[in-house]
């Protein structure tokens, strides 16, 4: 990134904190994908350092280019929307798909379905 020599240390800094927050969320959840032990456990916290850390990033991108251009720029809060649905939504889809392949294996370890 390159930061012009006009650029106020105030908004550089915090530009600089909110990416490296999101850097490390997102960090966690893929940690997180790898350590937990089964897939129910597995998908939740990605989905998490997901939707966090990209919410920072796009928090990071909103403040830089505002005060870059001296204007508000909201191009992201659009990304942010967009991101904030899908990923809980696949979320809910891919456990859903999951559930009912192992209610049809018999897995014991999964509580059966509700009538």
């Amino acid at each position: 990134m390159i930061i012009p020599a006009d650029f106020p240390a105030w908004a550089a800094l915090l530009t600089a904190v909110l990416m490296l927050t999101g850097a490390g969320l997102t960090l966690i959840g893929a940690v997180g994908l790898l350590r937990l032990r089964n897939f129910y456990a597995r998908v939740h916290a990605p989905t998490l350092g997901t939707t966090l850390g990209v919410g920072c990033v796009l928090l990071a991108s909103i403040l830089y280019f505002s005060v870059l251009q001296s204007r508000p720029v909201v191009h992201e809060v659009l990304i942010a929307i967009f991101v904030t649905i899908t990923t809980p939504v696949s979320l809910m889809l891919l456990v859903s798909a999951a559930m009912r392949r192992d209610w049809s294996e018999g897995d014991p370890s999964v509580p059966a379905p509700r009538e």
